[in-house]
């Protein structure tokens, strides 16, 4: 994805290659319907239809579609995760601190996208409430990795519990993309000012001496 800022390129896969094998396709298709439609609305006809393959070519790469929506978030999480976020967040800050706010920053662009769609690992988890299911922990995972991330700027920031406070952090994330779907389109800046409070108060104490 562009690093210059977020586009509608992340709601699609990447453009394919000339004459792309038809597991490039399929995967496009998934990507594309998945990330503006959700996985319950999204059935196979539609992905064999966009990707112009034969039904029984798609089940040869995919035998079910859990298959092909476990494919999507990992592509989801490498290509937003990874991809964008938090290469973005590092090319626009230089220290832990500005990272961390400055992921408000890239949200708050995001969040005007037009068909801005959430977060993808949030939505499906809510779609698949059965704590076993293995789509839902697999969204569970990439809402971990996420946090690991967090935890390794607060980390390099100096802030003792990082773990907690990655989890912090984290909610401010979620309740803003939240904010955004509802309609306000400023929920980054309102996130990003409470965000503020939250990480100076954790860097006093961090930094706070200790007394008898």
């Amino acid at each position: 994805m562009s690093s210059s800022s977020p586009s509608t390129s992340l709601l699609s896969a990447p453009q394919a290659r000339p004459n792309p094998r038809a597991k490039e396709r399929i995967l496009a298709a998934a990507y594309d319907l998945f990330s503006r439609h959700g996985i319950r609305a999204v059935g196979i006809d539609a992905i064999i239809e966009q990707s112009g393959v034969a039904r029984m070519t798609l089940y040869r790469h995919f035998t079910c579609k859990e298959q092909l929506v476990l494919a999507f978030l990992e592509q989801r999480a490498q290509f937003w995760a990874s991809g964008w976020l938090q290469a973005e967040v590092m090319r626009r800050a230089s220290s832990a601190r500005d990272r961390l706010l400055a992921i408000f920053d890239v949200f708050g662009e995001w969040f005007r996208v037009e068909g801005f769609e959430g977060c993808t690992f949030i939505n499906v988890m809510l779609e698949t409430p059965n704590p076993d299911d293995r789509i839902r922990r697999a969204s569970v995972e990439y809402l971990e990795r996420v946090r690991q991330f967090l935890a390794q700027l607060a980390g390099e920031a100096g802030i003792g519990d990082r773990e907690a406070f990655a989890r912090k952090w984290h909610i401010l994330m979620k309740g803003s993309i939240v904010s955004a779907g509802e309609g306000d389109r400023d929920a980054a800046a309102r996130a990003r000012e409470m965000g503020a409070l939250v990480l100076d108060d954790a860097l006093a104490h961090a930094t706070a001496p200790l007394t008898s």
